[in-house]
């Protein structure tokens, strides 16, 4: 059996009861009430009754750490560490009755990523990590797929939609990964789809225009299974730039390959 530190079972606990509200909620979708943020960008009363738990639960357990929060922002807290928490990663798929959502928490210390953990409720897979600790699903632990061939591999991205994202630039990635892949999926939510890179349901995943809080668990789990996470470009600055490339150690360099010559401002770097 997996050990789990204090800080995991702390990260678990909050979102775990955080997760009781949004499968409440998801089994009465119509009856939430529903505000727009934004074109396309919707906040739900589940989304922030969540958001509340996890604060409350992770500053009860750690009252010095500042945080970085989907709905609520930035809070200032020790300068050392921040928790990066996304409350309901997925919100379409939620509002529309789709069952593929998660919550999702990193812990950061001195601007490095230590801690995280994605949980999906409705399959009751908690996936976490710890840097130099492996990764894990429930108990077992992961692996990022070995292929070698990328036109053996299936690789996930999330698609622009409704006034958000660069659909322009979009496409001619999307037609190059399709061109040379097994296929391409887009299920609805960056958490998740990193933390099936980890478990190997996945060998890639790239994405552009992401937030700190849509990533940063993610990124931890696929270096903790093996992977290789950059920007698309080749840097590092994922959780500033929302630039995202992620897969094993072979498929890695080809898929940056791919991808760079039609996306704008990439230069290569690794």
């Amino acid at each position: 059996m997996a050990i789990r530190s204090p800080t995991i079972n702390i990260m678990e606990k909050a979102v775990r009861k955080a997760a009781r509200g949004l499968v409440r909620d998801f089994g009465e979708v119509e009856h939430l009430q529903v505000s727009i943020k934004g074109p396309a960008d919707f906040v739900t009363s589940a989304d922030t009754k969540a958001e509340n738990i996890l604060r409350g639960e992770l500053r009860q357990a750690r009252p010095d750490y500042g945080f970085l929060m989907e709905e609520a922002g930035r809070v200032e807290g020790d300068g050392r560490h921040r928790w990066i928490v996304d409350p309901l990663d997925g919100t379409t798929n939620f509002l529309h009755g789709i069952p593929h959502f998660a919550i999702s928490v990193a812990l950061e210390r001195d601007g490095e990523l230590v801690a995280a953990i994605i949980l999906d409720p409705l399959r009751d897979e908690t996936f976490w990590a710890e840097k130099g600790g492996g990764a894990f699903v429930n108990d077992r632990r992961l692996r990022v797929s070995a292929r070698r061939e990328i036109a053996n591999a299936v690789i996930a991205t999330g698609i622009p939609h409704r006034d958000r994202g660069d659909h322009a630039t979009f496409l001619p990635m999307l037609a190059r990964v399709m061109e040379a892949t097994a296929g391409v999926r887009r299920f609805g939510s960056a958490a998740l789809d990193l933390a099936w890179v980890a478990a190997a349901r996945y060998d890639g995943f790239f994405e552009t225009a992401l937030s700190a809080w849509d990533i940063a668990a993610g990124i931890l789990l696929v270096r903790e299974a093996g992977g290789y996470v950059s920007e698309i470009g080749g840097g590092h600055d994922m959780l500033g730039s929302g630039s995202v490339l992620a897969a094993n150690t072979h498929l890695h360099l080809p898929l940056g390959h791919l991808l760079r010559p039609v996306t704008p401002g990439s230069a290569t770097k690794r």
